[in-house]
């Protein structure tokens, strides 16, 4: 039988940016975006697109957030990102408008393949349909779309799609209702 040999792990072909520019994001992150000061949401806009990330009007970033790399980000409009939020952006993450991401949520777009003794790194896009909400504490995996208006719900894990105007809960989460939005 096989065994895990982390000897053999190798993600040389995975190349995100130039040393450089990760390095310089690290520093710049930690001063800015991930931190718990008290930095104006416009500063934090102008640092993000200044390092590539697309983002809408009306988007609110609160404090200690943390974007691995922001030239894999688009922020439609009128986008809430929560406290402590991570979004471990290997590949493409997409928020489009009116998306909420609550306290301490994660949006993972790597993990490491399992069946694989070198235990490679994967990669998968994850995009937030428009409406969509991420509940407390909740982690949406690679190759994840939460289509428009689902709800994963607090300390859920979304390991699949989630259809639109549902409610998921769970893990891995399932649904468990359908979404009714009042006027």
């Amino acid at each position: 039988m096989l065994k895990t040999d982390l000897s053999k792990y190798d993600n040389s072909w995975y190349k995100p940016g130039s040393k450089a520019k990760i390095i310089l994001w690290f520093l710049v992150n930690t001063c800015v975006i991930n931190n718990y000061l008290p930095i104006p949401v416009s500063l934090k806009i102008w640092v993000l697109r200044l390092f590539g990330a697309q983002i809408g009007k009306g988007v609110m970033i609160k404090p200690k957030v943390n974007i691995k790399y922001p030239w894999f980000l688009r922020i439609g409009d009128f986008v809430w990102i929560g406290e402590e939020v991570w979004i471990d952006n290997y590949t493409w993450v997409s928020l489009e408008n009116h998306t909420c991401i609550s306290q301490g949520a994660m949006l993972l777009t790597g993990n490491h393949n399992y069946k694989s003794s070198g235990f490679g790194l994967m990669i998968g896009e994850i995009k937030l349909s428009e409406g969509a909400w991420i509940g407390a504490k909740a982690v949406v995996c690679p190759g994840v779309t939460v289509h428009s208006h689902a709800v994963l719900s607090v300390g859920s894990i979304a390991t699949k799609d989630l259809d639109s105007y549902s409610i998921y809960q769970g893990n891995p989460a399932v649904k468990v209702r359908d979404r009714s939005i009042l006027s």
